[in-house]
């Protein structure tokens, strides 16, 4: 299959949404010549264009399309063509009601905003193909097309009619009997037990807590109607143009989409980050991000499908970007794998709900600060891009993530609602990225044996697959840090004989799990030289397993903390940031996992790509970073002697010199 080296051809692309629907044609014109000025070599189109392209059932409308991909590709911009069908016609909803969703209360999600469509309705889907079926016939020859762009932050939930009923098809499938869900839900509990599937629904308003196995059911069927929606419109643009990669934009962590099985499904791996500029972890958010994304593509390069060129619209309080900030965190993704760096969206809107959102060129216009900035960036990428285009990323460090874990672990009967699984991540993956080291993430099952090192920050559902691959890797050698409250239920969410799996006590060495010890919003729990926040446990430890830190004073006093057997380590509680970075930092050491640079200071980001140093500084004051040998800027063209200099939101690129 086509990838994105297909799309950039030895370039980094950079552009992003462009919208000219919402302009009178002769703006079009004004767009191409400061694209140019931006060194803009790619745009999106189409994304939320149904009712421009179909006004009525039936009706095309293409005459504006072909303008417009004619002028792009007379100047030498490529298209990144969108389907629509994130955004449903009004006339679909009006006359087809079935289409659009439904909540768990029964409230219809009316036309009016976007992504008002279920994703389970049968006339949904055929006219989704229609419009994709007739897109792809009319451009997929087009000499401006580099990339199709599928549907637009797949997102929605479903509750209705069509839905349960789809949804009891997918249950059929997969548990075969209504014996087997029963078992499999555990619906003895709580008089839930059913006769026959008809009477089985999706997880509507309920007087009390649901099934917590129902919930987990019913967020895999959303990802795979969802997915086989996508599909659907994949396999038409495919059939006509089997030599241009195909996409969909994840959004960052979102809970409904396991991007693991999606990412199998396309040729480009694209995503949409939106760090907060006011956010001191901001750059260590949008880093987890790109290492999740370019995990997802195997390695190899990604697509930065949206981000911000100034502020959003959507947080309480929308702040621009300070200057210089967004060069940064756009260098920040290419230096961690991203072949594309793209932006919602050109053009600034004046009208919609969105106006308020930057755009490339903002409301200021072309002497605006972000414009300026833009064009910066554009001339930038131009210089590293023959360089780093189409270079992979390695890493020693794997992060295990798996969206199902987080889906069981969410459920609302749980131990604590002060751990919250992404906010666990973002902490083991920060103490990594403040050590300097770069990480990868993968998923419980993969193939582990080339990483030294393998955190776990908190899979709360494994596999008996998963389990076994976890013990495979210490057996052969690897380092692995496990985090609370893993391994703890089966893939039904039911909980494991003595609360954690048996293979997994055996291979940390705990004897015992008695108790788990939930701590309050600002409880800590002491420990030998540290804190431990968010959670405690009364383990005991094997003979043959060490406890390297114990808990002091309390009901857990003398009893482990962080547990130590050969290779694998296993920690209770969430140790204070500092505590968790030397820790991580000293097993990485330890197991032969080191930072691209030593001696590197706070808040300097270095990463190795394609053998090129990138050095991305965070900080507000000027900082000297040593860098042994000689080297060449490829932003400037200075020669770089033993160290060099960055300013605040400061970036070099360095090859090393002959």
């Amino acid at each position: 299959m086509p990838g994105l080296s297909d799309a950039t051809r030895g370039r980094i692309l950079f552009g992003g949404d462009y919208n000219p629907e919402q302009w009178p044609e002769e703006t079009w014109h004004e767009d191409v010549r400061l694209m140019k000025e931006a060194d803009v070599n790619s745009v999106t189109v189409g994304v939320f264009s149904w009712a421009r392209l179909e006004p009525r059932p039936g009706a095309r409308e293409f005459g504006w399309l072909d303008r417009l991909m004619d002028l792009m590709h007379a100047n030498g911009i490529g298209v990144v063509l969108a389907t629509p069908t994130s955004s449903p016609p009004p006339w679909m909803g009006r006359l087809h009601p079935e289409t659009l969703p439904r909540d768990e209360e029964g409230r219809t999600e009316w036309w009016g905003s976007r992504q008002h469509f279920s994703h389970s309705s049968a006339v949904y889907r055929r006219y989704a193909a229609a419009i994709t079926e007739d897109l792809a016939a009319r451009y997929g020859s087009h000499p401006a097309l580099t990339l199709w762009h599928i549907n637009n932050e797949y997102c929605t939930f479903d509750h209705g009619d069509e839905a349960a009923a789809t949804f009891r098809r997918w249950l059929q499938d997969k548990y075969r009997t209504i014996e087997t869900l029963n078992e499999a839900w555990g619906t003895a509990f709580w008089s839930q037990g059913y006769d026959g599937w008809h009477e089985v629904l999706p997880p509507r308003h309920a007087h009390y807590m649901k099934n917590p196995t129902q919930v987990l059911d019913f967020r895999r069927f959303t990802c795979d109607m969802l997915l086989e929606c996508y599909r659907a419109e994949r396999d038409i643009v495919r059939r006509h143009t089997p030599d241009i990669p195909v996409t969909s934009n994840f959004m960052p962590m979102w809970v409904g989409q396991d991007a693991w099985k999606w990412a199998a499904e396309e040729d480009v791996v694209s995503v949409d980050i939106y760090p907060d500029p006011r956010d001191p972890f901001g750059a260590q958010n949008g880093a987890l991000i790109q290492d999740m994304t370019r995990s997802q593509a195997a390695g190899g390069p990604w697509m930065l499908m949206e981000q911000a060129a100034g502020p959003v619209n959507w947080r309480g309080v929308n702040h621009p970007k300070p200057r210089g900030l967004n060069r940064l965190w756009s260098l920040q993704a290419v230096a961690r794998g991203a072949d594309a760096v793209c932006y919602f969206q050109w053009r600034q809107s004046r009208q919609g709900a969105e106006k308020f959102h930057s755009g490339m060129v903002s409301h200021a216009g072309e002497r605006g600060r972000t414009f300026q900035e833009i064009k910066q960036l554009g001339a930038e990428l131009a210089l590293v891009g023959g360089e780093v285009a189409g270079t992979r990323l390695t890493s020693d460090i794997a992060i295990l993530h798996d969206w199902n874990s987080w889906w069981a672990g969410a459920q609302d009967g749980r131990l604590s609602r002060e751990v919250d699984y992404p906010e666990v991540m973002r902490a083991w993956h920060r103490a990594l990225w403040e050590a300097h080291l770069t990480t990868a993430f993968a998923h419980p099952e993969h193939d582990l044996s080339a990483y030294r090192l393998v955190v776990v920050p908190q899979l709360y559902l494994l596999t008996d697959a998963a389990i076994d691959n976890l013990l495979a890797y210490v057996r052969g050698g690897g380092t692995l840090v496990c985090g609370f409250l893993s391994g703890v239920a089966d893939e039904d969410d039911r909980v494991r004989p003595g609360g954690m799996d048996a293979r997994l006590r055996e291979l940390f060495g705990i004897r015992t799990l008695h108790e788990w010890w939930p701590l309050d919003a600002g409880e800590t729990a002491e420990c030998d030289g540290f804190r431990g926040t968010l959670w405690s446990e009364e383990i005991e430890a094997a003979e043959d397993a060490v406890a390297e830190a114990v808990y002091r004073g309390g009901e857990l006093d003398g009893l482990p903390a962080v547990l130590r057997k050969g290779g694998a380590w296993y920690l209770s509680t969430l140790p204070e940031p500092e505590v968790l970075r030397v820790l991580l930092a000293g097993i990485a050491e330890d197991a032969g996992a080191r930072p691209p640079l030593d001696g590197l200071p706070a808040g300097v980001e270095a990463v190795r790509r394609g053998g090129l140093l990138f050095l991305l500084h965070h900080g507000p004051d000027r900082v000297a970073v040593s860098v042994p040998g000689r080297h060449r800027d490829l932003l400037t063209g200075a020669d770089v002697t033993e160290a060099v200099e960055l300013g605040r939101y400061g970036v070099v690129v360095l090859e090393p010199a002959p």
